[in-house]
């Protein structure tokens, strides 16, 4: 059990640091803007109390907050991710791999349950993200646009991320 909390803690702390000093400064375009640290809530243990789950999307975002100087932005989007993760999780992956429990991965949501959840996850946080930034559906379009373009290189780094920690995480065991 400790050993699964420093490891948790070692993935919040490169993926903030990730997100703070590489992700965000990154300038190839204004559509262009990876949200990366989501991957933490959706590398969670399936088997995760709810209310662990919210408590650590809380704490993520937060941190996100004060490290980007966002004034609430970044928590107001990671709490609906948190908030609908199970949901997220049986809606989009197979009964019996989600009752089995153990980090979400590849291996154990198959590749296509796996994506399908992570997608769901990253889309419902960019919309939030992007639509609260801009603070107005007039240029809604570029909003969607916005989700898009950095939904799909969010979606990359998650999984390689989860490939990565995955792989640690089963060399362990």
């Amino acid at each position: 059990m400790m050993r699964q909390i420093i490891e948790y803690a070692l993935l919040f702390l490169v993926l903030v640091l990730l997100q703070v000093f590489l992700f965000s400064n990154l300038e190839l375009s204004v559509y262009l803007n990876p949200l990366v640290y989501i991957a933490f809530i959706i590398l969670l243990p399936i088997e995760a109390a709810p209310v662990v789950v919210l408590g650590l999307g809380l704490l993520t975002g937060m941190v996100m907050d004060v490290a980007m100087g966002a004034a609430g932005l970044n928590t107001l989007a990671t709490l609906p991710v948190a908030f609908l993760r199970g949901p997220l999780l049986r809606l989009t992956c197979s009964k019996d791999s989600v009752s089995d429990g153990g980090v979400p991965s590849v291996h154990r949501l198959g590749v296509l349950g796996f994506v399908r959840y992570v997608v769901a996850a990253v889309v419902l946080h960019s919309l939030v993200y992007f639509t609260m930034e801009c603070a107005t559906f007039d240029y809604f379009h570029l909003t969607l646009l916005r989700t898009l373009v950095s939904g799909v290189v969010t979606v990359a780094v998650i999984y390689f991320t989860s490939k990565i920690f995955n792989s640690q995480v089963a060399r362990v065991l």
